[in-house]
């Protein structure tokens, strides 16, 4: 078993931790034990549930979604439903709670049986949601708006910025090709090379010219970042 801070039990380090990041202290610690228990720790508490972030996270990805969804609610009085829910999505995207979990460092918390390099890319954003979703079983709703008001809104988003971010790069480029009439196609490969892990190599091509290149643990990600690339290769072509 992989322990990432080492012996939390002991000397009071888990709690310490956890009231740094939440700025109160908790009361429930058995919430936030499972909110930072990796899947791989195979074990099942007395109702036959796996002792895991995993229901957390799902708990907190709504509690989340509302706050966010009201916190807009009161900002854009004008805006309509589909602004809203474009803003809400941008504001609680894999990236930005990704950040925000890198942030606060929470893996440090966390107890595996892997190693740290199997987790993968999102591992951050799924802890600080069942982060929120241990808030929200511990102290309830009322904490959790306090927690994301200060932790997340406050310190992650700009709505004016926000405005103009790119949700998917793949995406917007498609879009961009179709308005064109320019053929876009992406050639994927495995690429395992000398890495333990199995990469994939990604070429992108616009009107059969080859614009960009990434490698990434995942079709989608290489793909993703070579549209990201060629974004910004032809970001003026784009937006003129």
């Amino acid at each position: 078993m992989i322990h990432l801070l080492n012996s939390r039990s002991k000397n009071g380090n888990f709690f310490i931790s956890l009231k740094s990041i939440l700025g109160f202290a908790p009361k429930q610690m058995m919430f936030y034990r499972r909110a930072f228990t990796h899947p791989s720790f195979q074990k099942k508490d007395s109702f036959g549930q796996p002792l895991n972030y995993e229901r957390l996270e799902f708990l907190g990805d709504a509690v989340l979604g509302s706050i966010v969804a009201a916190y807009l609610f009161e900002q854009l009085p004008e805006a309509d439903e589909g602004y809203l829910t474009k803003m809400r999505a941008k504001i609680v995207s894999r990236h930005t709670l990704n950040e925000v979990g890198k942030d606060f460092d929470l893996v440090r918390l966390m107890t595996a049986d892997v190693h740290q390099s199997q987790f993968g890319e999102n591992i951050h954003g799924d802890l600080f949601e069942a982060l929120v979703g241990a808030i929200f079983r511990d102290r309830g709703y009322k904490y959790c708006k306090r927690f994301i008001y200060k932790k997340l809104i406050t310190e992650y988003v700009d709505i004016e910025r926000l405005d103009g971010k790119i949700l998917s790069y793949k995406s917007h480029l498609i879009e961009w090709c179709q308005k064109e009439k320019k053929n876009i196609r992406f050639e994927d490969e495995e690429d395992t090379g000398r890495e333990e892990m199995t990469y994939f190599a990604t070429r992108l091509f616009i009107a059969d010219k080859l614009v960009a290149k990434a490698r990434s643990t995942s079709k989608k990600k290489a793909e993703e970042k070579a549209a990201q690339r060629a974004y910004y290769k032809l970001k003026n072509l784009i937006n003129r």
